[in-house]
């Protein structure tokens, strides 16, 4: 019987940085077993052009019981447990192929949105208990971030067992020294730690979701 598999994804730097604590976090934690559950680590091009395909491929290569995406949200001072994600591309910025998507859709013809499948309430909860600044947010963006999330709910739509979903990190404090204005971050060990501890809980929790109030945007 084939080694139960976690693919953790994250994507590489973009936006004229050199450092992207989602790839450091993944990389780091590759191969680690975490609940009887071996991760597997991916780091995903941060292009509308690639991602998907770069996640399709990885999906078909592990057949994964459980998935976590990670990206990085500069400026949030916490962890975020992505709940939505929506079926828009809308770019600020031009990715790393130099792509900025406006108003265009991720799948074309594709609901509206999809909700995480992960207990997004129970991982945050879980965070707090054990130190770690956490919350839900009802919005993953519109970059390639958003993309991916939607993306990856899209292609495991008629796989319903398979826990799915996204959680945005904050800047290394390696990045926030580098802006003209005091900015949140959080050390690379500490974010590490704290993934491990969220993975933890998704694939230990049973049932239905913790029924918590976690109503804030971001």
């Amino acid at each position: 019987m084939p080694e139960p598999t976690l693919l953790l994804t994250g994507f590489e730097p973009f936006g004229g940085e050199t450092l992207n604590p989602s790839q450091a976090i993944v990389q780091a934690l590759d191969g680690e077993v975490i609940a009887g559950v071996r991760v597997a680590a991916r780091v995903l091009p941060c292009c509308f052009g690639g991602a998907p395909g770069a996640l399709a491929q990885a999906l078909q290569e592990l057949r994964p019981q459980a998935v976590l995406a990670l990206g990085q949200a500069g400026g949030r001072p916490d962890l975020t447990l992505e709940r939505v994600a929506i079926n828009l591309a809308d770019a600020r910025i031009a990715d790393n192929a130099g792509e900025q998507p406006v108003d265009a859709p991720v799948v074309p013809g594709g609901p509206a949105a999809y909700f995480s499948r992960l207990p997004v309430k129970a991982m945050v909860a879980g965070l707090r208990a054990a130190g770690w600044p956490a919350s839900v947010s009802h919005t993953a963006g519109t970059f390639v971030c958003n993309q991916v999330f939607y993306a990856l709910m899209h292609a495991l739509r008629d796989q319903p067992a398979v826990r799915a979903g996204f959680m945005h990190v904050p800047w290394l404090p390696e990045q926030a020294a580098r802006l003209p204005a005091p900015a949140p971050s959080m050390p690379l060990a500490a974010q590490v730690e704290a993934v491990r501890a969220a993975l933890g809980v998704a694939l230990a929790h049973q049932g239905p979701d913790h029924a918590a109030a976690e109503g804030r945007t971001h």
